[in-house]
């Protein structure tokens, strides 16, 4: 099965790296209908967070804590030391940690280029610092559980274990998305930029792994 991903891999990696320049290119050159949806979508999820307090605040508390970019980084690292703990996979564990790090500072990189405002309320639910595009929390989250979910596949996992591991990574990738508009502090494609990016620096990752990996692993 492993001859085949490398195929695949540089596949997923070129349409999703293509996605993500387009995306890039519209945000930057301010295409026109692409702002009207943001701001379309903005101001509708901006007046559910001002009515609906209650979820407005379950949303902070899952954003700022359970899919904060921190946790997702501090979760890869640790499951980087499981994996030199139980399998000496140092390659595999080295490969997962600098993965993430290219994705923060791709993402950082992205951020001070385009340099995007955020949206501005008279009445905010919630605030951030920095530019919005891509939306690090997304792409943070996108990362991590789209690697950690092809590590789990490919080390064999399967069955109910396997579809719960995939349902939590779609909820929390998604998830996060959601609370990041929600709580008015990017735009949709702000969020969409994360999915894009992070998918394609998963992709390209696979296909470091598989070309490089150790002779164990």
């Amino acid at each position: 099965m492993h001859h085949r991903t490398p195929r695949t891999a540089l596949l997923t990696a070129t349409v999703l790296t293509l996605s993500s320049a387009l995306l890039l290119t519209l945000v930057a050159v301010e295409w026109g209908p692409l702002l009207t949806l943001d701001e379309d979508i903005a101001r509708s999820t901006h007046r559910w967070a001002v009515r609906e307090r209650g979820l407005t605040q379950v949303f902070r508390v899952l954003t700022d804590w359970v899919w904060d970019p921190v946790t997702m980084r501090l979760l890869c690292v640790g499951v980087a030391l499981w994996l030199l703990w139980r399998t000496a996979a140092w390659w595999t564990a080295l490969w997962l940690v600098l993965t993430c790090a290219v994705a923060a500072v791709v993402q950082q990189a992205v951020k001070a280029g385009v340099g995007r405002p955020r949206p501005v309320w008279p009445d905010p639910v919630d605030s951030a610092r920095y530019a919005a595009f891509p939306s690090g929390h997304v792409m943070t989250a996108t990362v991590v559980c789209g690697l950690l979910l092809w590590l789990i596949h490919r080390h064999g996992v399967r069955g109910a274990r396997w579809y719960g591991a995939v349902a939590v990574a779609v909820v929390s990738v998604v998830g996060v998305g959601v609370t990041r508009v929600w709580l008015g502090v990017h735009w949709f494609s702000d969020v969409l930029g994360g999915w894009l990016f992070g998918a394609s620096l998963v992709a390209g990752a696979v296909l470091v792994h598989e070309r490089h990996r150790g002779p164990q692993e």
